[in-house]
């Protein structure tokens, strides 16, 4: 699927893979799959909590472009969110994009009331998800899209948040074996 973008985006995304360990980057199938998603849902308007050099933003904005939509994404760290800034740019996403810096529960806070959003993924401090999922359960829209990372990989830091999920009467989870474990749920 990479070879859909043009050739600089594919050699950053490249690039980027070479350092997954590094700044726990999702893996490519994931990508791929979030990427389908949201042009599957015609996703508008996204939220990712977790930028780090800003991998999984590409894809994801990559997607939204072709939907018409436009990505928010935190990042806790100033240095990964220079990174990814500089990566949407030169990925030519920097135009759909609104980065944040702080504290993901900081800024989910404050998150305007009518904020709605169709599509978000959380890839951020694991044991917080279950905090997330409190203050953004509002803020997704009916068959809006909710997708965590590494809940395979974390799977006791993510434990009270798959509960929470799993018992919510509006949300329908299931959880991916992709390479992370991933989290897929669709609020009714």
């Amino acid at each position: 699927m990479i070879e859909k973008f043009d050739k600089k985006t594919q050699n950053i995304l490249l690039e980027l893979e070479k350092t997954q360990k590094q700044f726990w980057n999702i893996s490519r199938v994931t990508a791929e799959f979030l990427f389908t998603i949201i042009k599957s849902i015609n996703a508008k308007n996204a939220l990712e909590l977790g930028t780090s050099n800003g991998y999984s933003g590409i894809w994801l904005a990559k997607a939204l472009k072709e939907t018409g939509g436009h990505l928010t994404t935190v990042e806790f760290y100033d240095k990964r969110l220079d990174i990814a800034k500089e990566n949407f740019r030169n990925c030519s996403v920097d135009d759909i994009i609104t980065p944040l810096q702080g504290s993901a529960l900081m800024h989910l806070e404050y998150l305007p009331e009518d904020e709605m959003f169709d599509f978000v993924f959380i890839d951020a401090n694991k044991s917080e998800y279950i905090k997330y999922f409190e203050l953004l359960d509002k803020h997704i829209k009916a068959n809006g899209i909710l997708a965590c990372d590494n809940v395979l990989s974390h799977e006791e830091k993510c434990k009270p948040f798959i509960d929470a999920v799993n018992a919510h009467p509006l949300y329908e989870n299931t959880i991916l074996p992709l390479p992370a474990g991933l989290s897929f749920a669709r609020k009714k």
